[in-house]
């Protein structure tokens, strides 16, 4: 690996988030400093095996490789990858990913995480707590840093309630009721959904054939936030998201009322703004009076990047476990790293 001109290489720490949307990667010096970034809109794909192990890496390789050039750091420390859909699509991750990664950049101790608990490092560090993690999916995961607890994560097809492909996929459905005159429907999400996506009847051709689906259904939230002001369709879209969140976050929020434990709502569904932010607050507050709203201190790249940092220095302060937080030891797949009470 090759550092500037007059530079050694340094030792650091390398933090991946890959979700619905894309994959963005940092790389910095294990001693801290702010670290350099790089991001790429192709979501990494999902097969028989789960999520692609060889997919994430070719796209991985040139985005650190640039990064070691404008860093001049190399051969991180230790390297943690928050993926969305690692609980349950995780196998070829767990069996492939460290060795590739130890192979391909130096990395000497590699973990695995949810991107919800990388998205709960980096609204609220440490401490207990719950966080949910709205983007083009929704998960929600807290813990009173003995467990995990999660809700939904389920996939766009099974779940993710309330997340930006609920989202969508409501909107868009509410389009085609007004399109055939049925009840329920939207002229004015109609309007949009031909703007963004053509003639109606060709949509469900140019949606189902797609591996970036998702994605492709999240695109559409921003228009229903867009409408909710003066379509009632679309606010009752809104609310009934703002009640699925607020119930996946009641569902892993610690019950200790006299902690106050804090609950943060993160990721990119936040930008939808007053929309969906007004019924959510007023949702929250229904259902988990007790609890602390806190605004995100950061996003999940964030949580990635603090957590490699405390991989680096032997110590993490989340739980470990094989699905939501999972630590090989250096260059290889065996979960019994020395991590965290791990031997």
């Amino acid at each position: 690996m090759t550092s500037p001109a007059g530079t050694e290489p340094s030792p650091g720490v390398l933090a991946v988030d890959s979700g619905g949307s894309g994959l963005r990667v940092a790389l910095g010096r294990a001693d801290g400093g702010e670290p350099a970034s790089r991001s790429s809109r192709v979501p990494v794909r999902t097969g028989a095996r789960g999520i692609d192990p060889e997919h994430l890496m070719e796209q991985l390789v040139p985005m650190v490789r640039a990064l070691e050039a404008e860093t001049g750091v190399s051969r991180p420390t230790a390297a943690v990858i928050g993926a969305a859909g690692l609980a349950s699509l995780g196998e070829a991750l767990r069996a492939e990913l460290p060795g590739a990664l130890a192979r391909e950049f130096g990395v000497g101790t590699t973990a695995l995480a949810a991107d919800a608990v990388t998205a709960y490092a980096g609204a609220l560090g440490t401490g207990p707590g719950a966080v949910v993690a709205a983007g083009t999916g929704l998960i929600a995961v807290g813990t009173d840093l003995v467990a995990w607890h999660r809700a939904d994560g389920w996939g766009h097809l099974l779940g993710d309630c309330g997340g930006g492909a609920w989202i969508g996929r409501a909107g868009l459905e509410a389009a085609l009721r007004a399109h055939d005159g049925r009840d329920g429907g939207s002229a004015a999400l109609l309007t949009c959904a031909k703007e963004q996506f053509g003639p109606m009847p060709g949509l469900p051709g140019l949606l189902y054939p797609r591996s970036d689906r998702p994605a492709v259904l999240a695109s559409f939230a921003p228009r229903v936030a867009s409408c909710a002001a003066a379509d009632p369709v679309a606010a009752g879209i809104l609310r009934a998201a703002a009640r699925h969140i607020a119930d996946s976050a009641a569902a892993v929020c610690p019950p200790d009322a006299e902690a106050r434990p804090r609950v943060a709502v993160t990721g990119g569904l936040v930008n939808l703004g007053e929309p969906l932010l007004q019924p959510l607050t007023e949702e929250l507050a229904r259902r988990l009076p007790y609890a602390r709203r806190v605004p995100a201190a950061g996003d999940p790249l964030d949580g990635a990047v603090r957590l490699a940092t405390d991989l680096a220095a032997g110590r993490l302060g989340l739980p470990v476990d094989e699905t939501m937080l999972w630590v090989a030891p250096a260059g290889g797949s065996d979960a019994s790293g020395g991590v965290n009470g791990t031997s």
